[in-house]
């Protein structure tokens, strides 16, 4: 089964959301917003479940009818997602086409029809052309839910048709109690982890579980070593270009970011990755500002680049950045 349930720090969204619906003001087409990681997906679950039940209870599906049972089986006729096939490629048009013949179709359980696209960037523009149709012309009882984690990067015209609903991470103490506690950590061991993770608590749950910190850790190793002159960029480049790429360019913005503050001279300058403090200082203290933002740039041309589907040498783009990153102090 699906994540589905509202994380405290989406408690107000829900219940404006909830208010709309008992007002009969829901719209047909919902924009959820927001960084990775902080529940957008599981609030389209919960929203998607409770439009389906039959007999919603106090604001919340009964878990009885036979539209709940199906919903726990995972097999809902009337409940939709659309992702792309495979992790980084584009939703195809004839994927989309084949969801809105489905939504423009009579519901099998009655009541309402409801599809969850995520992430919704991840159209191209032939495939969100055939997603327009149905938002200027949705059937009956019918929800679009587009989970967003790049709002950049969609089409204005998808924007501009659905209710855009904005996600932020919990402040940083709500964020703390809640991720200590989810994984049973230290204070001190869930705010670093919350950190690493920009805030977003099911990312730095996501982090702590699997192997995306160990990754983290050889990338960070490996860039402190650049410095250092312990290792070459296109060794460097051999290690790490069949990782997942978007990862190594999120972490390294984010450390650039870092540097940026650290270089503004603000006495309250906070860190994300508090474990390279002595790495970011150096580099912060010894580095061009212009070089800094200019890899900023090309940092963020190379991602833009990986999320539109294009296929670079990878090896070549991760030497070409290792290079840069090394320059950055001679």
């Amino acid at each position: 089964m699906s994540d589905e349930q509202i994380y405290p720090w989406l408690q107000d969204q829900w219940d404006k959301l909830i208010a709309q619906r008992a007002q009969g003001r829901l719209p047909h087409a919902l924009l959820l917003s927001g960084a990775p990681g902080v529940g957008k997906a599981a609030f389209a679950n919960a929203l998607a479940h409770l439009l389906l039940c039959h007999e919603p209870l106090d604001g919340k599906p009964c878990g009885q009818c036979r539209s709940c049972e199906l919903i726990a089986s995972g097999h809902h006729p009337d409940r939709l997602y659309l992702h792309p096939e495979e992790a980084g490629k584009a939703i195809r048009v004839d994927q989309v086409r084949e969801v809105t013949t489905v939504l423009h179709s009579t519901a099998q359980q009655g009541g309402y029809r409801v599809m969850i696209m995520e992430p919704a960037e991840a159209m191209n523009v032939s495939s969100a052309n055939a997603l327009l149709k149905t938002l200027e012309e949705p059937g009956q009882d019918t929800l679009l839910i587009l989970v967003c984690h790049q709002l950049g990067q969609l089409m204005p015209t998808i924007r501009s048709r659905c209710q855009r609903i904005d996600f932020r991470p919990p402040g940083t103490e709500e964020g703390e109690r809640w991720l200590a506690s989810k994984l049973e950590l230290t204070a001190e061991d869930a705010s670093r982890l919350l950190a690493i993770a920009q805030g977003a608590p099911l990312a730095a749950v996501e982090l702590n579980g699997g192997e995306l910190l160990e990754l983290r850790r050889t990338f960070l190793t490996g860039l402190a070593d650049l410095l250092r002159d312990r290792v070459s960029p296109i060794t460097l480049a051999e290690k790490l270009h069949k990782s997942e790429l978007i990862h190594l360019l999120d972490w390294w913005l984010s450390l650039l970011n870092d540097i940026a503050r650290l270089q503004s001279g603000a006495a309250d300058a906070a860190i994300s990755n508090v474990d390279m403090s002595k790495m970011l200082a150096a580099v912060a203290k010894r580095a061009d500002k212009v070089r800094i933002f200019a890899l900023v740039d090309r940092v963020q041309e190379e991602r833009k680049s990986l999320m539109l589907r294009h296929n670079p040498n990878r090896q070549l783009l991760v030497e070409k950045l290792l290079f840069d990153w090394r320059a950055l102090i001679r």
